[in-house]
C-alpha cells in the first residue's frame, strides 16, 4: 500500500502505533476500517468503474441510422436487426442485453459526447486527465476521488472513506494526500484475525481510551464482515467475470455498511488495457462490453436485494472514445468522445445530451460537447455532498442526472 507511516497512522488511529501485518494488510488499518461509523449527514455510495484503453463508443452505443457509421466500419459495423435499440437512431451492442433492461427500468442513463478540451489521445496523458480532473499537463499529486476522500476522511472517526476493489495497482484517481485509501481483493483482507480481547487495566489515557475504543468497535464489526467476506458471487447471482467478482465484494463492502462512501473498480486489465483494440476489435469488444453489461446488471440486483440500490450510483469511464474509421487492421484508432454511463437508484434515467455528429470530426473522431468534470460535479455535489469546487478546482454545473 503506497502510503507513508505517517499517512497510515493519521488514517487509522490519529496517534502513534505499532503496526503490525495479517496477510499483507496493516491489521490496525483493517481495525480503522471495520470500525469506520456510517456517515451522519449522507450515506450515498459512488462506485466508479474504469474501462481500461478507450473504449468504442460508436460500438458501444450504435448510431445505426447514421450512414457515415455504416460506410466508414466495413467489418466493425453491426447490423441494426442485432441491437437493443433504445431510440429511433441508437442500440446497445447486441452483447448488452442487460444495459438495455437496466435503460427501461430507468435504472440506467447514458451522458453522450463526454471529452475535455485538447484531448490527449495518449493512454497516459487521458488517464491522467480523467484520475486529476485536470485536463492541462500539471503536477497534480492528488487524484480525484482521493480528494473527495480527504474532505471525507475525520480525524476523530477512525476509517477510511475510500477503496480500491480490483487485481491492478490502485488508480491514481484514489491517490489522497490526508488519508489513507487501500487497496483490496477480496473483504476477506478487512477480517481481524486474532481472537484475543486486548483489555488491560482501566486507564485516563485519552489516547490509550481511543485505541481500545476502536479495538472495540472494530472487533464487533468483523463479527459482521466475516459472514459477508464468505459470501460467494455466484450464490448471489453474479456471473464467472472479474469485474462481477470485484463489484460483489464492493457490494459486501456496502452491505457492511462501514461509513465507506467510494469505490473504484476496473475493467480491461490496467496498463494500455483491453478495449485499446487497434486490430481484430469486434470479438474482443463483444466480451468486454458482455462482462460489462452482465456485471453490473448483477451488482444493480444485488443492491435491491439488499436494499441498498437508492443509496449507490456507479459510474463508468474510459480514457477516450475511437475514430469512426476502421484502420485496415479491423480495429479503430485513438479517439475523444465517447458515452459515459450511470446505473443506480437515484437517476433520472434516459439519454442526457445528444449524439455527436460524424460528420463534424476532428481527426476522424468525434467532438466532444460535454466536460467530463460536469459529470464529476454531479456525482460529487448532489450525490455525495461534498464541495464539488473544492476537488475540481472550479465550478463546473452539474448535468440533470439524478431525481433528486
Amino acid at each position: 500500500m503506497p502510503a507513508s507511516r505517517r499517512a497510515f497512522l493519521k488514517a487509522s488511529l490519529g496517534a502513534s502505533a505499532l503496526v503490525s501485518f495479517t496477510g499483507g494488510v496493516p491489521r490496525l488499518l483493517a481495525r480503522a476500517l471495520a470500525a469506520a461509523p456510517r456517515a451522519p449527514e449522507r450515506d450515498t455510495v459512488l462506485v466508479v468503474v474504469q474501462l481500461t484503453g478507450g473504449n468504442d463508443g460508436l460500438n458501444t452505443l450504435v448510431p445505426f441510422t447514421d450512414d457515415v457509421y455504416g460506410r466508414s466500419r466495413t467489418t466493425l459495423r453491426l447490423p441494426a436487426a442485432q441491437l437493443h435499440r433504445v431510440s429511433a437512431d441508437l442500440g446497445f451492442h447486441p452483447d448488452m442485453q442487460e444495459f438495455r433492461g437496466l435503460f427501461d427500468q430507468g435504472l440506467l442513463s447514458v451522458v453522450q459526447g463526454v471529452g475535455y478540451p485538447g484531448q490527449d489521445r495518449d493512454h497516459g496523458g487521458a488517464m491522467r486527465a480523467w484520475h486529476t480532473a485536470e485536463c492541462a499537463p500539471g503536477g497534480a499529486q492528488s487524484g480525484w476521488l482521493g480528494r473527495a476522500a480527504d474532505l471525507a476522511w475525520n480525524p476523530d472517526s477512525p476509517g477510511v472513506p475510500a477503496a480500491f476493489v480490483g487485481s491492478i495497482p490502485r488508480p491514481f484517481a484514489l491517490s489522497a494526500e490526508e488519508t489513507v485509501v487501500p487497496a483490496l481483493r477480496s473483504l476477506e483482507e478487512l477480517v481481524l484475525r486474532e481472537t484475543e480481547e486486548h483489555g488491560g487495566a482501566p486507564s485516563d489515557n485519552p489516547l490509550l481510551q481511543h485505541v481500545r475504543g476502536v479495538d472495540r468497535r472494530a472487533r464487533a464489526n468483523s463479527l459482521k464482515l466475516e459472514p459477508l467476506a464468505r459470501q460467494e458471487g455466484a450464490a448471489a447471482g453474479y456471473p464467472d467475470f472479474s469485474l462481477a467478482a470485484d463489484l460483489h465484494q464492493a457490494a459486501r463492502l456496502i452491505e457492511a455498511d462501514l461509513g465507506v462512501r467510494m469505490v473504484c473498480c476496473e475493467l480491461g486489465g490496467g496498463g494500455i488495457g483491453g478495449f485499446d483494440n487497434h486490430a481484430n476489435q469486434l470479438g474482443n469488444h463483444c466480451a468486454l462490453l458482455r462482462q460489462l453489461a452482465e456485471s453490473v446488471a448483477a451488482f444493480i440486483r444485488d443492491l435491491q436485494r439488499i436494499g441498498a440500490l437508492p443509496r449507490v450510483l456507479l459510474m463508468t469511464f474510459s480514457e477516450f472514445g475511437r475514430t469512426v474509421s476502421e484502420n485496415g487492421r479491423r480495429g479503430t484508432g485513438h479517439g475523444e468522445a465517447a458515452p459515459l454511463f450511470l446505473a443506480g437508484g437515484g437517476l433520472a434515467g434516459g439519454l442526457i445530451g445528444s449524439h455527436p455528429s460524424l460528420v463534424d470530426l476532428v481527426d476522424d473522431a468525434p467532438k466532444h460537447h460535454t466536460d467530463f468534470r460536469r459529470v464529476y460535479a454531479t456525482v460529487l455535489e448532489p450525490w455525495l455532498g461534498f464541495d464539488s469546487k473544492a476537488v475540481l478546482g472550479s465550478e463546473f454545473a452539474p448535468l440533470p442526472l439524478l431525481r433528486r
